[in-house]
C-alpha cells in the first residue's frame, strides 16, 4: 500500500467521532453495572430523559466514565452508548 494511503488512514483516525454507536452493546449491558451504583435506568427514559441526541449520549457517557478508577476507556464508552441505543434511546446511526 501507498504510504499516502496509510497517512490518510490514520488521519481518519483522528477526526472527532460522530457520535455513533459502533461499540459491543452484549458488553455494554455487563458494564452498566457501574452506572446502576450512582443511579437507576429512570433517567433514560421520559420524563427525566435529557439526552436527546446520538452525540450527546456520547458526551454523557464520557463525562460521567471520568469519574470511575479507573476511566472509562474509549472501548467502555463505545460499548455503553451502543447498549443504552439499543436499549433506551433509539436514535439513528
Amino acid at each position: 500500500m501507498k504510504p499516502a494511503l496509510w497517512v490518510g488512514i490514520g488521519l481518519l483516525a483522528l477526526l472527532p467521532g460522530t457520535g455513533s454507536a459502533a461499540g459491543d452493546p452484549d458488553r455494554g449491558e455487563r458494564l452498566h453495572r457501574i452506572c446502576l451504583q450512582c443511579h437507576g435506568t429512570e433517567l433514560y427514559v421520559p420524563p427525566r430523559r435529557r439526552v436527546t441526541t446520538l452525540r450527546t449520549l456520547r458526551r454523557e457517557v464520557e463525562r460521567y466514565g471520568d469519574y470511575y478508577n479507573p476511566k472509562l476507556s474509549k472501548q467502555d464508552v463505545d460499548d455503553l452508548v451502543a447498549w443504552l441505543n439499543r436499549t433506551f434511546y433509539k436514535f439513528p446511526q
